[in-house]
């Protein structure tokens, strides 16, 4: 075996005994040497306990160490009891010594390879044994977590915290967002002051006495300043000092303005004056008594701008010119604005500029020096140019629109740039006092229409004609420029008259006419005039304005002649017969078309005829053709034109006509017109009157549709002939035309006699309309309701209708014209129609729509709801009985239209005196009503509601049923503990669970019982409601809310039997107790509730671990476990960490509930310069202000440093450290000092901040909780 070669991972070989290895001690290093053969191993004395032939060496130690795993599982299970059981832990660790000891000691008797050791390697297996064995046995903690998280740090550094995640303690313990900003400032030269640096415009007027000139100082403290000033008007000179006292009071005021952040060492002077001038700034000396650098910058006040309007009458005509003037006083050049408005509508705006008088004026050139004069001295200059100049401007445009024009002034400019606004509302008082002062800001103008005149209808062309004797108006027609109608008014007009007769050819008037004026009110036609001749309008004015005359203007008056007639006859003879048939009359015309003649026909033996004829014409004919046989006189009487229109009598001389007639055959509808209407499928008869000698043929065609159809009548003996046609099946419109017809004389004669015959197309029909689609209605009961009809057809129509639950009744019938008309009932039932006619034919009615139902809204009714309380015996209602003192109510419902008004009587018999009765009102907004029973005194009670109205009728005694509920009141039950005295066990908070308390119950069920339970150390009792109780035992469960650690006593003070009857029982009755036991505990490891961001909170939980902890923080609960009896979090971001409930292994069932609240404040910040880098140039001695603003709880201390400005690529040195305090969010920090400040460290009422290097380490500090 020695031979057999082997892996490198194989199992090593198994070690030999020699003869030299059974000498020698068991202590010794024993060499290896060969493995002997089978037969030596097994003679030697050295042998294992078991032969390698029956388990190899392998195997044996395999063995064994399953055997050491289980002895180890079986260590563990102990282990878990002593934890659960709480098992004697000395015993279990005697007991674990005593078989580690047997197994580690006998362990070498079994003399198997590789497990023999040495007496010091045995005794030190032994005593790490026994180690272990008391670490487990007696629950010595130790610290392996805490091991492995410090090591773990080393690479993975996170926490839990407050907000149950991983963060990095770094990220949030170094935050450099806290500290932000620096503030540099550099030393600058010496001071300067500057005279009104914006180059400001100032100005004095009656309404502004004085102007403040501002003088800018910078980083300079002037104590003497000289202004020169050289007068507007005189060209002199006067110099204004300012003393260190009036300056002292100027710096007061200025400390009041806001503040430059950008330019903090600049400060503004504001010094008042009051009159006009140049001013430049001529000397300022500081505290050093030196003279500050002064900018060359010279200001005007002169006299501020103004403007007015010089009005003018404010009446206008169309075309007239404004002409008025704008009156200026300003320092020019000037800019004036102005504004127009037309009939209230705004017109737009104009600027007018006023150029310089004078060229030399610096105001006409640009320049940024801010100097107006030379450097030089100011003895001899001239600011003449600077002076108020008056100006007037004439504003002359065409009035183009009637109406109201207004213009007003609303901006002056002068040339030094002040403007007055006067369209400023700021401004009313000045514009107030511009119209007391009589110099309107306003030029107001009525502009109105010039009037027009023209004739209308007559001219030289057309003149008007009139009948000798006869007066007419001139047809004037009045209009306005822009509109069709003249304004309102009396309007004076003229014209010139030449009489007819000494006219010019040429219709002109002569040198000398006669010339008229006249007024014309509103409303009239026109002048009266009838003298011919030729009239000329020749003007026209109205009240305020003059007008034009338009053509035409001129207009022909004549008298044209008389009418008069002449006539000539010839006689007509008939073609076919050779008989005279009548007279065809020449009639020659005099006088104006058109003519009207009247004359009479006479037959003989017949009644006199009437005539009139009309013509256009001079000459006409005209026929005189009988339709009968006869002798025939005609006599002209009148004649009428279109001068003349009153009738001239024609008897001077008669004009009379005579002459025998036998007309030829002819016919005609006696009633063509209108047309004739039928039914379809019915025929149709027609009149027809026959002229001639009997017998005739009739020949006549009826057509429809473009057919013709051809028919003939025979011997017809009599004139008048009734023509039935035949049925007329094809509905729309027919002609029936006479063609021809033939008399006695056998001559035909053809006709042009024609009627229409119109057919309905489909047969009337009539139905229901709908109301709110449907055909049902409901009013109220015995008003007058309207039914819709839906009519087809041809108006009128008549209906027959009848009300089905009216049996009896006779049919209704009504005379409709409208399709959509309406029938009114008054009944309620089901309509319906019967039938229908229209003005022509019979009708249908439509089957689906020929009935309306009609509803009456139902009267107001009560009933009581049905309940299981409520009984109905004898037509009465009768509800359960009820506890005297207790609140009861019965549900009542109504039918009919809400608000309903109730009145009931309510009847006391009580059990002892007499008998009460009284009356009570109620009104019910719904359906829906609760009265309320009284119960106060106990017997029978009857209520009786006898009056009930709704919004839709009043309260009908004939049609209303009283409703009577009686009620029994009820005098009172009672309730024990089955085992009164007896002490039940609860855990203290458990939601769910616990022991429960038996009650036995007396009475009839259900019961309500109020239970007192009260704690040994408290005198005031909670209590408990358990309502429906439907048994007479029930077991209590007491809520775990109303129980605190310690002793109970519970008791029944109230129980309530299904009568709602209730019996309080005495203190003194039996009770229980209950006794709540103990629950896990937290309690905060410092006392302290202010933490801040960063810091660790810690608690020490007493119970079984493992833990459950239930917390809230930013409003949201959270859960988080613990395995030791220590619970730590990091505050993460601020906010209230409240410790809510904990559970621990034993009371896994039962929560504690607690209310350990910590405050984790956020970190102090602060922001140097609002957090930017801000660099500040001052002057020597000059200071710069620092602006600190804090975040966090004041006050705020915190400590700031001075560091020197390097050069470029240089480091900074720290030149002085300094620390402050607020008391405020925001402190300022003069400094006069150059470099760069900036805060290193920083912390309010409760927390810390330092980015300085602490005790030799780099890095930021730690926060901390300041107390």
């Amino acid at each position: 075996m020695n031979g057999t070669p082997r892996l490198r991972s194989a199992y090593p070989s198994t070690p030999q005994a020699t003869k030299e290895q059974i000498g020698a001690g068991s202590g010794a290093s024993l060499p290896r040497v060969p493995l002997p053969t089978l037969s030596s191993r097994q003679q030697g004395p050295q042998a294992p306990l078991i032969p390698f032939s029956l388990i190899d060496g392998p195997s044996q130690r395999l063995y064994i160490a399953f055997f050491y795993l289980g002895l180890t599982a079986w260590r563990l299970c102990d282990y878990y009891g002593l934890v659960s059981d709480e098992t004697d832990s000395l015993w279990l660790f005697m007991k674990w010594v005593a078989i580690d000891s047997i197994f580690l000691y006998g362990l070498p008797g079994l003399k198997i390879p590789w497990l023999q050791w040495s007496s010091t390697s045995m005794t030190m297996l032994f005593v790490g044994h026994a180690i272990f064995d008391a670490v487990l046995m007696f629950r010595i903690p130790i610290p392996l977590e805490a091991w492995l998280i410090a090591f773990t740090r080393i690479f993975y550094d996170r926490e839990l915290a407050v907000s149950e995640r991983r963060v990095k303690p770094a990220n949030v313990l170094h935050n450099s967002s806290l500290i932000l900003g620096k503030q540099i400032i550099h030393i600058l030269p010496e001071g300067s002051a500057t005279l009104n640096p914006n180059q400001t415009a100032f100005c004095i007027d009656n309404f502004t006495s004085s102007v403040i000139l501002p003088i800018q100082t910078n980083q300079t403290n002037p104590i003497l300043i000289e202004l020169l000033r050289v007068d507007l008007e005189t060209n002199l000179n006067e110099t204004l000092t300012i003393q260190a006292k009036e300056i002292r009071q100027l710096k007061k005021q200025a400390q009041k303005l806001p503040l430059d952040r950008d330019h903090a060492s600049l400060r503004y002077l504001q010094y008042p004056v009051k009159l006009t001038g140049l001013y430049r700034l001529q000397k300022v000396v500081d505290e050093s008594k030196l003279e500050v650098q002064r900018r060359l910058s010279d200001t005007l006040v002169v006299r501020c701008p103004s403007a007015h309007i010089m009005t003018v009458p404010e009446t206008k005509c169309i075309g007239d010119l404004s002409n008025f003037y704008l009156q200026i006083d300003a320092t020019p050049p000037i800019n004036i604005k102005y504004s127009k408005r037309i009939n209230g509508q705004e017109s737009g705006h104009a600027v007018l500029s006023i150029p310089l008088k004078s060229p030399v004026s610096p105001l006409a050139r640009q320049t940024n020096s801010g100097a107006l004069i030379g450097k030089e001295s100011a003895a001899n200059v001239d600011v003449s140019w600077a002076r108020s100049q008056s100006t007037r401007i004439s504003l002359n445009e065409s009035l183009g629109i009637s109406g109201t024009w207004q213009y007003t002034v609303d901006e002056v400019q002068d040339g030094c740039g002040n403007v007055v606004n006067y369209a400023d509302p700021r401004l009313a008082e000045v514009h107030r006092r511009h119209v007391l002062t009589k110099e309107p800001l306003e030029q107001r103008f009525s502009v109105h229409e010039r009037p027009r005149v023209a004739l209308r209808g007559c001219d030289s062309q057309h003149p008007l004609r009139v009948p000798k004797g006869k007066s007419i108006r001139l047809p004037i027609q009045l209009s306005s420029t822009g509109r069709e109608s003249a304004e309102q008014g009396t309007h004076r007009l003229s014209y010139i008259f030449t009489p007819s007769t000494e006219v010019l050819p040429n219709q002109e008037h002569p040198e000398v006419a006669a010339h008229e004026v006249f007024e014309l009110e509103p409303h009239t036609a026109g002048h009266k005039v009838s003298e011919p001749g030729l009239y000329t309008l020749q003007s026209v004015e109205s009240v305020s304005c003059a007008g034009e005359v338009l053509e035409p203007s001129s207009c022909l008056l004549s008298n044209p002649p008389e009418p008069s007639l002449s006539i000539e006859t010839q006689v007509i003879p008939d073609r076919c017969a050779g008989n005279s048939v009548g007279l065809l009359v020449d009639l020659d015309l005099t006088g104006t078309p058109p003519f009207r003649i009247s004359y009479i026909i006479r037959r003989r033996g017949g009644p006199v005829t009437p005539q009139v004829e009309e013509t256009n014409l001079l000459h006409t004919q005209m026929e005189l053709r009988p339709v009968h046989s006869g002798h025939y006189t005609y006599e002209f009487q009148h004649i009428s034109d279109a001068v003349y229109r009153e009738p001239r009598s024609l008897h001077d001389p008669r004009i009379v006509l005579e002459q025998d007639v036998k007309p030829p055959a002819s016919a005609r509808f006696l009633d063509a017109y209108p047309a004739r209407k039928t039914c379809i499928g019915e025929p149709v008869s027609l009149g027809i009157q026959l002229f001639g000698e009997a017998p005739w043929k009739l020949d006549y065609e009826l057509v429809h549709h473009g057919r013709r159809q051809k028919r003939k009548r025979d011997a017809i003996e009599s004139s008048i002939y009734t023509l039935v046609t035949e049925e007329l099946k094809g509905g729309g419109e027919y002609s029936l035309a006479l063609t021809a017809v033939t008399d006695k004389s056998g001559c035909k004669v053809s006709l042009e006699q024609e009627t229409k015959i119109e057919v309905a197309l489909q047969r009337p029909k009539a139905s229901f309309g709908l109301i709110e689609s449907q055909r049902t209605i409901l009013a109220l009961e015995d008003k007058k309701v309207i039914l819709p009809l839906r009519l087809q057809g041809e108006s009128p129509w008549t209906i027959q209708y009848r009300n089905l639950d009216h049996a009896g009744d006779a049919l209704t019938t009504k005379l409709l014209r409208s399709t959509n008309d309406e029938i009114e009932v008054k009944d309620a039932g089901t309509y319906e129609l019967v039938h229908v006619d229209d003005a022509t034919c019979p009708g249908n009615v439509d089957a689906a729509s020929n009935r309306f139902t009609v509803h009456w809204i139902p009267r107001p009714e009560v009933q009581v709801s049905e309940s299981v309380a409520i009984d109905l015996l004898q037509g009465n209602f009768v509800k359960k009985g009820i506890c005297e003192g207790d609140e009861d109510a019965v549900e009542i419902s109504f039918t009919g239209t809400p608000p309903f008004d109730v009145e009931y009587i309510h009847n006391v018999k009580p059990e002892r005196g007499s008998q009460s009765t009284s009356t009570k009102k109620f009104t019910a907004g719904i359906n829906l009503a609760s009265v309320r029973m009284e119960t106060t005194e106990a017997g029978s009670h009857q209520y009786k509601i006898s009056k009930l109205s709704d919004l839709s009728y009043n309260h009908n005694p004939s049609k209303f049923s009283a409703v009577t509920i009686e009620q029994r009141v009820y005098t009172t039950p009672t309730a024990i503990f089955v085992e009164g005295g007896k002490t039940y066990r609860y855990c203290k908070e458990e939601e769910a669970g616990g022991e429960k308390v038996p009650v036995s119950l007396k009475g009839l069920p259900p019961f309500h019982l109020e239970i007192e339970v009260r704690h040994h150390s408290s005198s005031k009792p909670e209590l408990i409601t358990i309502p429906n109780i439907e048994t007479h035992q029930y077991n209590l469960h007491v809520p775990h809310r109303l129980l605190a650690l310690g002793t109970h006593a519970v008791r029944i003070r109230k129980v309530r039997d299904a009568h709602g009857c209730q019996r309080r029982l005495d203190q003194y009755a039996p009770h229980v107790q209950v006794n709540v036991a103990e629950v896990p505990g937290i309690t905060a490891q410092e006392s302290r509730t202010d933490y801040c961001v960063g810091d660790r909170i810690s608690y020490t939980l007493s119970g079984s671990p493992p833990f459950n902890v239930f917390y809230t923080f930013h409003g949201q609960e959270r859960k988080a476990s613990a395995s030791t009896t220590n619970f730590r979090r990091l505050a993460e971001t601020p906010g209230d960490f409240t410790i809510t409930a904990i559970t621990d292994q034993r009371s896994a069932d039962c929560k504690a509930h607690t209310d350990i609240t910590k405050v984790i404040h956020e970190m102090p910040s602060v922001r140097v310069s609002k957090g930017r880098t801000a660099t500040v140039d001052i002057h020597e001695g000059g200071e710069a202000e620092i602006l600190f603003e804090f975040g966090g709880t004041p006050p705020f201390e915190f400590t700031y440093t001075r560091s020197s400005n390097p050069p470029r690529g240089k480091k900074s040195q720290i030149l002085d450290t300094k620390s402050d305090i607020s008391y405020e969010y925001m402190k300022s920090v003069l400094a006069s000092d150059e470099g760069i400040y900036e805060v290193v460290s920083i912390k309010d009422r409760y927390c810390a901040f330092s980015t300085q290097r602490i005790q030799g380490k780099s890095g930021i500090s730690a926060q901390k909780l300041l107390t």
